[in-house]
């Protein structure tokens, strides 16, 4: 999709946004604090896990991720395959680095409340991916790719002079 660095730039953050933004909603309802936060506390939360989120995907798994599917995809011409792939490994590098993130945030606010911080990991890790991967794949990912390519993308007729 995105081919310059530009594009990469404005794609990610568009992507960002709304992983960020329903990812953030669904893990207040989870811990159920919506009650207990303000909306500017939530904004607040939202932003700062917006900032790390596009950090990782811009230079850490953003990167990986595609250079994985590009391996796997290596031998097929079919774009819903790299596609596919491609999202499907962000979702899990997003969701593993994220979840460390959502552990620490928790645990500066409230303190340790598990004897296990692995088992902690997982079940936030699993609660989160099952619920980016279907989130990315069906809604966020086609809607920020018909964005992305309606209003960003250069087209070839805009670089013919």
């Amino acid at each position: 999709m995105p081919i310059t660095r530009k594009e990469s730039l404005y794609f990610g953050l568009i992507m960002c946004f709304g992983m960020v933004l329903f990812m953030t909603l669904y893990n207040l309802y989870l811990n159920d604090a919506f009650g207990q936060i303000s909306f500017l506390g939530g904004i607040t939360d939202f932003l700062i896990g917006f900032i790390v989120a596009l950090i990782l995907d811009l230079y850490l798994v953003g990167p990986l991720a595609k250079k994985v599917a590009y391996r796997l995809t290596a031998n097929t011409t079919n774009v819903l395959y790299k596609v596919l792939t491609i999202s499907t490994c962000m979702v899990i590098g997003m969701a593993f680095f994220m979840s460390i993130y959502g552990l620490v945030t928790s645990y500066f606010h409230n303190g340790f409340s598990s004897n296990s911080v692995i088992k902690e990991f997982f079940s936030v890790f699993f609660r989160n991916f099952v619920v980016a991967l279907p989130l990315q794949i069906i809604i966020i990912g086609p809607i920020v790719r018909y964005i992305f390519t309606k209003y960003i993308k250069t087209t070839q007729n805009n670089l013919v002079v």
